[in-house]
């Protein structure tokens, strides 16, 4: 339910438009592919709204009551909804706002296919589902924090994947998302200075070379991610980063390691370019 600290927002905001994710679970559904629409319009500024868990008609009209706040200032907002009951998405149809639906047509056609009808239960798209897929990626989790920045060496040989990069380029994030979206199995090891000038990879990972996969940045880029973590140091120096990514580049090169550039990928498009070279199923 919208707070009234969502409500002061809504005077403050300059231009664009509102984009509301409503939804009667968590709201991940619903913000994933709201955004992943309002991706193709990059000139357009959007103010974001995600509301989860309004699964009655009084929530509904909490909303609605926001919402008319946008179209009484003559700015119609949208609202991108994973909602199935008509009457909690009539309340929000009435508020005057664009209704993008996700699941009209979809549900139908899917029913048809089916040749069954679809459950009426709320929260049904990030519930724990399949019992053990749900328990797999929570041991994924499990492994991937033990094994987080070369922490531990234990059992890499059940690994999936082998994340190798120097410091801050995007190793923990991206095992994090790889265990929790997809169940796999995850370590991160960062390279050092010690791990070089070594031709090979460092021995903690080299028995596994057909498990790991190296992350590359610009040198800006590291840079200023290290800066903010130690400003004014030799570690976030630019001279540093560009010899660290180097060196790094060509340990790959020489090992044949695969590898991406993280600085304008998100977390979402690494996990996927390494799922596809690394020929992994969730």
């Amino acid at each position: 339910m919208p707070t009234s600290a969502h409500i002061s927002t809504i005077s403050n905001e300059t231009g664009g438009r509102a984009a509301y994710f409503v939804s009667d679970s968590t709201g991940i559904t619903a913000e994933t592919l709201g955004s992943a629409l309002l991706a193709n319009f990059p000139g357009v500024t959007f103010h974001r709204y995600t509301i989860p868990f309004i699964d009655t008609v009084d929530g509904a009209r909490n909303v609605a009551r926001n919402i008319r706040e946008h179209v009484q200032a003559g700015r119609q907002p949208i609202a991108f909804t994973t909602i199935k009951s008509n009457d909690i998405l009539n309340e929000l149809r009435a508020s005057g706002a664009f209704l993008i639906d996700l699941l009209s047509g979809h549900l139908t056609e899917l029913e048809d296919a089916l040749g069954t009808t679809a459950s009426e239960q709320l929260g049904q798209y990030h519930g724990v589902g399949d019992i053990e897929r749900y328990f797999a990626r929570m041991r994924a989790v499990e492994y991937a924090i033990e094994h987080d920045d070369g922490q531990s060496m234990r059992a890499l040989d059940i690994a999936d994947v082998i994340i190798v990069a120097p410091s801050r380029c995007g190793k923990t994030p991206t095992t994090m998302y790889l265990a929790l979206q997809y169940g796999l199995l995850v370590a991160n090891y960062p390279l050092t200075d010690d791990d070089f000038p070594s031709d090979g990879l460092p021995s903690a990972v080299a028995h596994y070379l057909d498990k790991c996969f190296g992350l590359t940045t610009t040198p800006l880029r590291l840079s200023q991610v290290r800066h903010e973590r130690r400003p004014n140091s030799t570690y976030s120096s630019l001279a540093q980063c560009m010899l660290e990514l180097r060196r790094a580049e060509d340990l790959y090169r020489r090992n044949r390691v695969p590898f991406l550039n993280s600085s304008t990928k998100s977390v979402e498009e690494m996990s996927a370019v390494i799922m596809q070279s690394m020929r992994l199923r969730s």
